[in-house]
């Protein structure tokens, strides 16, 4: 039960139709007033209660990066009205009834959750949805010591070309979880930063694997490429058609906390900046085996995260070299570019110029670079900003791919914008000829 589908299939069609039944039985009455007094109430005050969300979410306060989508709000909508009716029930009725209507109000908020679930694919179980440990996560304390044997890359060779894995590796790859400390930046790290290891780097003696660094979105957390993207079975594919070679994948608290803003730059904000590209990848050629070549490195993130993977590799290309934008922005926001240069960058718009991606590919030479741009098809509102920064990225003359995937601003194009580019990645990583 904790490993069905939330996002397709039957479950949420059931909860569907059952808080739609269960909407019916609250809206059903036989009282005129009932009809001509409450309902009509209900729906004005859920109308307003709606239009004041979208007025300090979507308009004065900004959180997030992207809009509500109306499919969203249509749905709080339908929530509320169910909660309203619930209410009305109260008056008037039996304890029998109003126990019904509470019942019944729950099945319409359930069914609501569902279908913005479904939207965005953020949950696809209920074991992601109650953050229980993934089915393959283990203790970050059980896995192999660094200083274990190590094969290492033959030069110029591709690395699956030289790799014949032992008959004691794994068939799959684990998830862990680990605190990476903010040593140098001092960035406030509040969660546990997600890895994945392939089998080949479970088997012994084990490759020098490349490393992708992950970014999630906001708001989000390290685990969403775990639970939305699903980047363990991705990975786990991608082994099983490369003798278990798939790269390190690790997933750092990109942004300090679920709702934080910190534009991916050293700031008074923070030094988000100096955490991803210093105390990262400092930590990761430290306490994991991998290949420490950096230029075998990528970045890549979704949504604030493809905008902050994009703006790394601008700022670091000697860190990461290599970069995949998932439905970024064409700038760092934090609602406004007079808003962000004020309290980011205390008014100076030099110091946010030095940070943001379309100027730097104006004013900077990128030889060793490359990188994809992928976006849903259908998301009017991100499709056009990353064509802007795309067709910049070309201007500069970076080696960059344009893609489009089925979806708009969800998991659903998210988690096929890195599947679809994980074949261009692995030839850069050296896994595979390019």
């Amino acid at each position: 039960m904790l490993d069905w589908d939330l996002v397709r299939g039957a479950v949420p069609a059931v909860v569907t139709v059952a808080g739609l039944v269960a909407g019916a039985v609250l809206l059903f009455r036989r009282d005129r007033r009932w009809w001509s007094r409450t309902v009509p109430i209900v729906a004005a005050t859920c109308s307003v209660i709606l239009f004041l969300l979208w007025l300090v979410v979507d308009v004065l306060w900004k959180p997030f990066p992207d809009p509500v989508p109306r499919g969203v709000v249509a749905w709080i909508g339908v929530a509320l009205f169910g909660f309203g009716l619930a209410i009305g029930w109260q008056r008037r009725s039996g304890w029998p009834r109003r126990g019904v209507s509470v019942l019944a109000c729950l099945a319409v908020v359930l069914a609501a959750g569902a279908n913005i679930n479904a939207h965005y694919g953020q949950f696809p179980s209920l074991r992601a949805a109650l953050e229980l440990p993934p089915a393959n996560e283990i203790p970050f304390t059980s896995l192999h010591s660094v200083s274990g044997p190590s094969l290492p890359r033959a030069p110029g060779r591709a690395l699956l070309d030289g790799w014949q894995p032992p008959s004691t590796m794994p068939k799959n790859g684990v998830v862990t979880q680990v605190s990476i400390p903010a040593a140098a930046s001092h960035f406030p790290v509040t969660r546990n930063a997600y890895l994945y290891l392939p089998p080949a780097y479970r088997a012994s003696p084990r490759p020098l694997l490349p490393v992708l660094v992950l970014l999630h979105g906001q708001p989000g957390g390290p685990r969403d490429w775990i639970d939305g993207g699903q980047v363990a079975t991705m990975m786990d594919r991608f082994a099983a058609a490369h003798k278990g070679l798939a790269p390190v994948v690790v997933m750092p608290d990109a942004t300090g906390s679920g709702f934080a803003n910190p534009l991916c730059v050293d700031s008074r904000l923070g030094r988000s900046e100096t955490y991803l590209t210093g105390d990262v990848p400092g930590w990761i050629k430290k306490t994991l085996q991998v290949d420490p070549d950096s230029t075998k490195w990528a970045v890549a993130g979704y949504s604030y995260g493809g905008t902050c993977a994009l703006q790394l590799a601008l700022r670091r290309p000697m860190v990461f070299p290599t970069f995949v934008d998932i439905s970024g922005q064409d700038e760092p926001t934090l609602g406004s570019r007079a808003r962000t240069i004020d309290e980011a960058f205390g008014g100076d718009e030099q110091a946010f110029r030095r940070f943001n991606p379309v100027d730097l590919l104006t004013t900077h030479r990128y030889p060793g670079s490359a990188g994809v741009f992928t976006v849903g098809r259908s998301d009017s509102v991100f499709l056009p900003q990353q064509k802007r920064v795309f067709e910049a990225a070309q201007r500069n003359g970076i080696k960059v791919t344009w893609r489009e995937t089925p979806g708009t601003h969800n998991w659903q194009a998210w988690s096929a914008g890195l599947r679809d580019s994980l074949a261009w990645l692995a030839g850069r990583m050296g896994l595979v000829k390019q």
